[in-house]
């Protein structure tokens, strides 16, 4: 009873841990207690293109309102001090605003200025330098605050994280032989028809551990060979492939079996780079596999076809996979047997090479093979009727 009223409770517990990086990409990380955020400020441009939306927008209104208000109101002290304000209308008075009676006024000579709408009906006149050197100021920080905010713009919309949205990674991996190896692969697919340039892919595994010592290291983060050394990992991503992980020794998964996989609690961290084609930006896509998201035994399926002269992708069998006859042993395991097995072949050959020499041999010849350790090899031999 104790079996069977634990099993959901482990499993429940399983699916409601915490994930490092989420399927979609995201970084499960809150960074606090972070003193010097005048760092922020010194990388001004990044700081308002990292901004989300809303507060993106609320600080593109308010650069340009601030402006506005400030140069309005340096306007309409101006005004005020020189008495133009109560002196509007009068064709004798020699204005340095013309038409300004009130803050309001003021302001949308400020805006009309800045923007260069220029109405006509106010203007700054010859009759004061503070004028004019004032509307050469907001000139200057207006142009500056159009080129931060358009540029800021600009690449808000072009970022190539949207371009990410469109590559797309299998939702499991499957763990299955491939070339009479072990191999751990998951399945990657690009929906646009404009490619990656110079795609590449790599592999991180995130599991806590203990050293001899008895530090505990959480999260730590090994990587995972996916062809580095033979160039695998560089991808012509036209088509939906599968990248594939062989493990070996050098694998963090070489001692594990189908039946530690379900004890163990680490993830996998896949991030593809490329080039965006249109852009000439680089683009990055994450997602991430839990060992309950790890399915073994199983293959994917194919999901090409040629059709009308060209290849076919059909995405709808992109997450389809079937179970195949696999070994539920590890690889250690699976290579330690194969090379007993060896040993055994190597050995049978040696003693049936060693029976099918001529028998007319002399008598040294009997022993050329002293090592050889076969039991009764040597009294079948000297048998009646073991040699003609």
């Amino acid at each position: 009873m104790a079996g069977t009223c634990d099993g959901p409770v482990l499993q429940a517990g399983k699916r409601q841990r915490q994930r490092y990086v989420t399927k979609v990409g995201k970084c499960q990380v809150n960074l606090g207690n972070i003193q010097e955020k005048k760092r922020f400020l010194s990388d001004i441009f990044t700081t308002i293109v990292d901004l989300k939306y809303r507060w993106f927008l609320f600080v593109f209104m308010m650069c340009y309102i601030v402006t506005w208000v400030v140069f309005g109101t340096i306007y309409f002290f101006d005004a005020w001090v020189r008495g133009d304000v109560g002196h509007r209308g009068d064709p004798e008075w020699p204005a340095c605003i013309e038409n300004i009676d009130g803050f309001v006024s003021a302001l949308l000579f400020s805006v009309e200025s800045q923007r260069t709408i220029g109405y006509g009906s106010r203007m700054v006149t010859a009759n004061c330098a503070e004028g004019v050197i004032l509307l050469m100021a907001q000139s200057i920080v207006g142009s500056m605050i159009d080129a931060l905010m358009v540029g800021c713009m600009f690449v808000k919309i072009s970022r190539p994280k949207k371009r990410a949205q469109t590559l797309i990674f299998s939702k499991n991996c499957v763990i299955s032989r491939r070339d009479e190896q072990l191999c751990l692969m998951f399945r990657v697919g690009d929906l646009r028809d404009s490619h990656m340039v110079d795609a590449k892919i790599r592999a991180k595994l995130i599991k806590s551990r203990q050293t001899a010592e008895g530090e505990f290291i959480p999260l730590e983060q090994s990587e995972l060979n996916l062809g580095y050394d033979t160039g695998e990992d560089r991808l012509f991503l036209v088509e939906p492939q599968i990248i594939c992980h062989v493990i070996n020794h050098r694998s963090p998964f070489w001692d594990m079996s189908a039946e530690s996989l379900r004890r163990e609690q680490f993830e996998i961290i896949i991030i593809l780079e490329g080039i965006v084609e249109a852009t000439g930006m680089t683009c990055q896509a994450r997602t991430s596999y839990t060992e309950d998201e790890i399915l073994w035994g199983y293959r994917f399926e194919p999901c090409m076809s040629l059709e009308k002269g060209a290849f076919r992708v059909d995405y709808s069998r992109f997450e389809m996979t079937f179970e195949v006859q696999t070994p539920a042993a590890s690889a250690k395991e699976l290579h330690e047997l194969k090379e007993l097995e060896q040993q055994e072949h190597s050995t049978l050959s040696l003693y049936w090479d060693h029976l099918l020499q001529p028998c007319a041999l002399p008598g040294p010849a009997e022993d050329a093979l002293p090592g050889l350790s076969i039991p009764g090899s040597r009294d079948k031999l000297l048998e009646p009727g073991g040699s003609t």
